[in-house]
């Protein structure tokens, strides 16, 4: 049954329409929001809210209880996407991990260019601990360019002299923005969701005519000395293997405990088809193990 739902994911992806003139930014994040959002499960109660002076969604479970935090940032180049986009997704990962959850709306470009979106993610951070949350008991998440943020946020919680959390899950992190992995080419065609112009469009858009290298931009580029705990989950079919492959590289050379997962023949942020993948059900039940553990280690 495995083999058989991967194909009909891949299918669906593929049978996306592109356009010959490209989509203006408000096309695009009209088409993401219809083609990938999804409610918050039955049993997860939301609510808007703010987090370090954002909108923000706030998710919880049936079942939560305590102080642990889970501060999620939604993927989308830094340009698309939304809590409420990815509202299914977070309310899954919190579901499965029983934690509250705040998905944050930070800032997207170009209306809003770097470093604005790692500004909102370590105020967010900072606010959770303001307000009297232990780090210990914070886990930070994101998926794609929010992968990226999360690795952002952390850093740059690190170079303010706060707490780190008590770990971090990325889902197919995109930390590099001068494209340089060599996936981004291998992958051209396997990947059922982009090609190689893709990437660099959303870094224009984001980063402009600055150094798309350095580390609050491109977190491969880091020292990641000092984060906590990281779990990576990639697909094998998508164009960003390689940052996810690079990242664990870089962050056991620098000493920060990491689990990398590649699921075979899976597309970019696979969990996004929960219900009807069970590779995606199986990744998320995983995360959630890995983030519990992390918060509650210190009880």
């Amino acid at each position: 049954m495995s083999r058989q739902q991967r194909e009909a994911i891949d299918t669906l992806l593929r049978s996306a329409p592109r356009s010959e003139t490209p989509p203006t930014v408000e096309e695009q994040r009209s088409g993401f929001a219809a083609a990938i959002a999804r409610p918050a499960p039955p049993d997860v109660a939301t609510r808007k809210t703010t987090l370090g002076g954002r909108p923000a969604l706030e998710l919880t479970p049936a079942g939560a209880s305590g102080p642990s935090h889970l501060l999620y940032l939604h993927g989308g180049g830094y340009v698309i996407g939304s809590p409420d986009t990815h509202a299914g997704l977070v309310g899954e990962l919190a579901r499965r991990a029983r934690l509250r959850t705040t998905s944050v709306d930070y800032r997207l470009a170009p209306e809003h260019a770097f470093p604005a979106a790692v500004e909102d993610g370590l105020a967010a951070y900072r606010e959770l601990l303001e307000t009297g949350t232990d780090a210990r008991d914070i886990v930070i998440g994101g998926d794609s360019a929010g992968g990226g943020l999360t690795l952002a946020t952390l850093l740059a919680a690190r170079d303010a002299g706060l707490p780190q959390p008590a770990a971090a899950v990325v889902f197919s992190p995109w930390v590099d923005l001068t494209v340089s992995g060599a996936s981004a080419q291998s992958k051209d065609g396997i990947d059922p969701i982009f090609v190689e112009p893709d990437l660099h469009a959303y870094a224009e858009l984001y980063i402009g005519a600055g150094d798309r290298s350095q580390p609050l931009a491109s977190p491969l580029f880091a020292d990641l000395t000092g984060l906590p705990p990281l779990l990576i989950q990639v697909g094998a079919n998508e164009l960003l293997l390689d940052d996810a492959v690079r990242l664990a590289g870089r962050a056991g050379a620098d000493d920060v405990e990491v689990t990398l997962e590649i699921g075979s023949g899976l597309p970019h942020v696979f969990q996004h088809h929960y219900g009807r993948l069970d590779e995606a059900d199986d990744a998320l039940d995983r995360a959630a193990r890995f983030v519990t553990a992390r918060v509650l280690s210190h009880d």
